[in-house]
C-alpha cells in the first residue's frame, strides 16, 4: 500500500498544483509526503553558465560560480519552507529533502525510499528538454522509476473518481491491482475502460476484472469500447465522469513507440485530469 508519496517541488505554478494534488491524497491514503527540490546540476556547472556569460559577453568573475549555486540553494531553501506550510496547514505529514544533481536521476535515486511519485507534468525548467515522446522530466522518471508516477495537468481537481484503462497486460493488470486497493481505501468509484473491437476478447478481460474486483470491496464497474485505444481513453476521460486516470505505462516497444506514437505519452500530453502510470 501507499505510505510515502514522493513529491518534487520546484516553486512553479504547476509543481504548486501538484501540492495541492498531494495533501488532497496523503490523507486519505493515510500517507506522508516527502517534498523533494533538485538543483539542477546544469545551472551551477558545465555549458550551461559558459553559454549564459557568452551571451552577456561577459565572463564569469571570481566567485561567480559559487554565488549562483548560494543563490540557487536560497531559492530551495524557500520552496521546501513553502512546502511545510502547506502540508502543515493540511495537516499532512511531511518531510523535506534538497539536493544537488541531474534532476531526473536525483528523483528516480529518491523514489527508491517512497511508494509513488506525485509530479507535474510540466515543471519549471520543462523547456530543458531530455528527449524521448514528451521530451521532459517526466517521462524520463516513468520509464526508468520502476515506482508507479502520478503526472498532474496544469489545474486542480478534487478527485471523487477514477478510471483504469485495462488491456490484460502486465503492467496494465498491476494497475488494476492497485486501482482496486485505492478505490478501496480513499473511497473512489472506480470504472474501468477496455478498449477492444473483438467482443471475445474483451468478454475475456471483463471477466478478469470482475474476478478480481470480487476480491474486495471497491466499487467497480466496467465499459466497453472499440476504436484507437488513445482516442477511446481521451474521449472517455474528457466526459468528466473521472477525475483520475490510472494505466499502464509504455506497453509496447521503443521502435513501435517510434514508428505509431505512444498511448502513454499522448494521454499524459492531453490528459485533463491526473494520470496515475504503473510499469
Amino acid at each position: 500500500m501507499i505510505q510515502t508519496i514522493l513529491l518534487p517541488v520546484d516553486g512553479s505554478t504547476n509543481s504548486g498544483n501538484a501540492l495541492e494534488y498531494g495533501v488532497y491524497i496523503a490523507p486519505k491514503l493515510g500517507a506522508s509526503l516527502t517534498g523533494l527540490h533538485v538543483i539542477d546540476v546544469f545551472l551551477i556547472q558545465g555549458p550551461m553558465m559558459t553559454d549564459i556569460s557568452a551571451t552577456v559577453g561577459m565572463p564569469p568573475y571570481d566567485g561567480f560560480f559559487e554565488a549562483v549555486e548560494t543563490s540557487l540553494k536560497e531559492k530551495a531553501d524557500a520552496v521546501l519552507a513553502a512546502f511545510e506550510d502547506r502540508c502543515r496547514a493540511a495537516g499532512v505529514a511531511c518531510a523535506t529533502k534538497k539536493n544537488i544533481g541531474k534532476i531526473s536521476d536525483t528523483i528516480i535515486e529518491e523514489a527508491e525510499n517512497a511508494d509513488l511519485i506525485l509530479m507535474a507534468k510540466k515543471g519549471e525548467h520543462f523547456h530543458l528538454k531530455e528527449g524521448g515522446l514528451i521530451g521532459s522530466v517526466a517521462e524520463v522518471v516513468i520509464r526508468n522509476s520502476g515506482k508507479p508516477v502520478l503526472v498532474t495537468p496544469e489545474s486542480y481537481r478534487e478527485i471523487e473518481s477514477m478510471g483504469l484503462a485495462y488491456d490484460g497486460s502486465p503492467s496494465a493488470r498491476k494497475a488494476l491491482e492497485l486501482s482496486l486497493s485505492l478505490s478501496e481505501k480513499a473511497q473512489w468509484p472506480i470504472t474501468v475502460l477496455i478498449v477492444n473491437a473483438n467482443a471475445a476478447k474483451a468478454a475475456d478481460l471483463s471477466a478478469e476484472v470482475e474476478t478480481l474486483a470480487q476480491n474486495g470491496l471497491a466499487d467497480c464497474e466496467v465499459v466497453v469500447s472499440s476504436g484507437k485505444e488513445a482516442e477511446e481513453i481521451l474521449k472517455f476521460i474528457k466526459q468528466g465522469s473521472v477525475e483520475l486516470m490510472v494505466m499502464g505505462a509504455y506497453g509496447h516497444n521503443r521502435l513501435r513507440e517510434w514508428l505509431l506514437g505512444s498511448t502513454t505519452s499522448t494521454i499524459i500530453q492531453k490528459s485533463p485530469v491526473p494520470v496515475l502510470l504503473i510499469r
